[in-house]
């Protein structure tokens, strides 16, 4: 397992837990490499070393890359081509990765490397868990990988840092790699055999890309549901469709953990009691069928955390070492895992954000909600949340074309060797934006709800809604007549993205649990 204090992990390679990435992701945390792992990556980098000292021809050790793995490299000459190789891979382009996702890169790098398979010094992975605990962050271009072979683009700009090539961030402020280094009291590494490899190796960003997106989607999934509810509380909706025994008839482990969290979150509302023959039979499908839409976004994301969190601690070098004194060349560097979870939390990211911008709409017609028309009393005058709804209905359109699978393209590279790619490292990294435009929708949907329920406020919700309902009122007042709402609903976008939910809700989620 992974232990943990306050501030510290250890990390033990093929245990580290998703509440621990988690925590890397979150803030700064200082890392430390559980003592066992040293042993194995000394073994690996001895195998490496009785290799050449052999003469033994084998790829990625003292041959050429890629189309050139035919090529053998003279002895003299192995430093030079392992510089080379992070030199030339070093062509990332588009704004820097953040500095969060830049934490968990190199922490998963570390785990990866420790694993034993590498034939990497123990020292390089030492520098990779300094500069996380230092908040020293390579600058890596966000764009420029294919998720296939690794990803080489954006990794080599890490793995310059320890060169003493390319920049990192120091204190906030972007130094030389070289400078970066000597922050954490290191000179630039001179790369043995394999290493510059080893570190270019790897599915490291496109998973660490996806377990943010995978952490912004489970706190946008929890502000969903509190939005669901106070939605469902200011129409007067039935909490029937909630009753565990249909849930339990049909058997769904995410619909019936969500109809048990709404169950739980409603618990205690004075609101639902007072309109038991209101003729209310049958409230749309986006109130509804939150426990059979969310849950099937929650089965989603479930099955995302266990294949990024095996992710997380693989070894996706190439290639690998063995205990046996074997040296494989295979194929883990390819991220099709990564790519198809990265499709499916893009999925369920959209589905949050359209039933959310449905039951907005909802809210805003008279006709179905029984509330005043756009949630303003002198309206026509007033425009209310018409055009709010506007803002959500273009965000949940685009969160629908960025939901379209990336892992269903392929360009083949490096003169066809490399013939089919995964493009995870984009189906990762759009999730980002994906979560933000979802979080808008939900933020918008939670602040409008709470202004219907301000139309009737002559009996309460539940302690745990009414506690939301005072945590959005701390944020956005109460629309008298129109006002600037830009600055409303960024207040909103911010809650919805929180971390801090009630335990009904997060008891549910992967990395919370």
């Amino acid at each position: 397992m992974t232990k943990a204090t306050t501030s510290s992990l250890t990390l033990l390679p093929c245990h580290v837990s998703l509440a621990s990435l988690r925590s890397i992701y979150a803030a700064p945390v200082q890392l430390s490499l559980d003592p066992s792992a040293r042993a194995l990556m000394q073994a690996s980098l001895a195998t490496v070393q009785r290799i050449v000292d052999e003469d033994q021809v084998v790829y990625g050790i003292n041959t050429g890359f890629g189309k050139l793995a035919s090529t053998k490299i003279a002895h003299e000459r192995l430093a030079e081509l392992q510089r080379n190789l992070v030199l030339s891979h070093s062509v990332g382009t588009g704004d820097a990765l953040a500095d969060d996702v830049v934490r968990l890169i190199l922490a998963t790098k570390a785990i990866s490397l420790a694993r034993g398979h590498s034939g990497i010094r123990p020292e390089i992975v030492d520098a990779l868990l300094a500069m996380a605990n230092a908040n020293v962050l390579p600058v890596i271009p966000a764009k420029g990988s294919v998720g296939a072979s690794g990803d080489l683009a954006p990794l080599a700009h890490l793995a310059c840092v320890l060169i003493g090539e390319g920049q990192a961030k120091v204190d906030g402020k972007v130094v030389s790699g070289a400078e970066a280094m000597r922050s954490i009291g290191l000179q630039p590494f001179v790369l043995g055999p394999k290493e510059g490899l080893a570190l270019l190796n790897g599915t490291q960003v496109s998973t660490s890309l996806a377990l943010a997106g995978l952490f912004g989607a489970e706190s946008v999934f929890a502000a969903a549901l509190v939005a669901g509810c106070l939605s469902l509380e200011a129409i007067k909706g039935s909490v029937k469709p909630f009753d565990a025994r249909i849930h339990e008839a049909r058997g769904q482990a995410g619909q019936i953990a969500v109809a048990a969290a709404v169950r739980a979150l409603l618990d205690g509302s004075a609101i639902d009691p007072s309109h038991p023959n209101c003729g209310r039979v049958q409230d749309p499908y986006s109130i509804r069928c939150v426990p059979q839409v969310m849950g099937a976004c929650l089965d989603n994301l479930h099955h995302a955390a266990r294949v990024l969190t095996i992710e997380a601690n693989a070894a996706s070098d190439n290639p690998l070492v063995f205990d046996n004194g074997d040296v494989i060349s295979g194929g883990n560097f390819h991220a099709e895992p990564v790519a198809f979870v990265a499709d499916i939390i893009a999925l369920a990211v959209a589905e949050i954000g359209a039933i959310s911008e449905r039951r907005l709409s909802l809210l805003l017609d008279p006709g179905l909600s029984g509330l005043p028309a756009f949630l303003i009393r002198d309206s026509g005058v007033n425009s209310g949340f018409m055009i709010a709804q506007v803002t959500a209905a273009a965000l949940a359109a685009e969160n629908q074309c960025l939901a379209n699978p990336s892992s269903v393209t392929s360009l083949p590279t490096s003169a066809n060797q490399e013939d089919h790619v995964s493009m995870a490292t984009y189906g990762a990294r759009r999730l980002g934006d994906m979560v933000r435009n979802a979080a808008v929708m939900v933020g918008i949907e939670a602040m409008a709800a709470a202004q219907g329920m301000e139309f009737d406020r002559s009996l309460k919700s539940s302690p745990l809604v009414e506690a939301q309902f005072a945590a959005i009122r701390e944020r956005v007042a109460y629309l008298e007549q129109d006002r600037y709402l830009a600055t409303d609903i960024e207040a909103m976008r911010a809650w919805a993205q929180q971390s801090t939910w009630p335990a009904a809700l997060t008891q549910c989620l992967p990395s919370f649990a």
